[in-house]
């Protein structure tokens, strides 16, 4: 949801800087992967032993390199197939690995409400982006958008782990458990956008 209303603004600052990186000799494809491997590595270094507001600032800053890569891309006059397919790929990881770690530390500190709820948000990431895939390769167009897309799910549950680490209370199960109902919902909206359009279609 928020792709459709922020990417016009987040691109003004974004590209310029895109353009820059380029000039230095930097790849998309070399952003997108030094992105997820410090997402990834964040995530599963800080996270489960409780460092959970340098976890939370950490990933966040990686998870920018998601948007510098596009920016580079546009830059460079549009990306490759290839490098739509990495991209798509290297989001799936990271966002696996930030849930696993938050379910990891949720079930260390005796959380087993929170873990459960991340597991679910976990899952229902990876299905949301399967419907769209799957729709797309299918030949629909009415599997994108929903409540809870890659922007929303980072910027709740990286709120509320840092937040809980500073101390604030009851921010993370409410976060969680937040985050896992507009999971559900976003895989329902999909997949009944795709049914839609199948019954429009026939």
């Amino acid at each position: 949801m928020l792709n459709i209303f922020a990417r016009a603004s987040v691109s003004r600052v974004t590209d310029p800087i895109g353009a820059w990186l380029l000039r230095r000799g930097l790849t998309p494809n070399a952003v997108t992967v030094l992105g997820t491997v410090g997402s990834v590595a964040a995530s599963l270094w800080f996270i489960p032993r409780g460092q959970l507001v340098a976890g939370a600032l950490l990933v966040a800053a990686f998870v920018l390199f998601d948007l510098l890569d596009g920016a580079m891309a546009r830059a460079g006059g549009g990306g490759t197939r290839f490098g739509a397919v990495l991209d798509a790929t290297c989001d799936r990881i990271a966002d696996g690995a930030l849930f696993a770690a938050i379910a990891w530390w949720a079930f260390d500190a005796g959380e087993r409400g929170l873990a459960v709820a991340a597991l679910v948000s976990l899952v229902g990431a990876q299905v949301i982006s399967y419907v769209k895939a799957r729709a797309e390769a299918t030949g629909f167009v009415a599997a994108d958008g929903g409540l809870a897309e890659r922007a929303e799910r980072f910027i709740i549950s990286l709120l509320g782990i840092g937040l809980h680490g500073l101390g604030v209370p009851y921010i993370l199960p409410v976060a969680l458990y937040l985050l896992a109902a507009l999971v559900i919902a976003t895989v329902a909206q999909r997949v009944l956008g795709v049914s839609r359009e199948a019954k429009e279609l026939t």
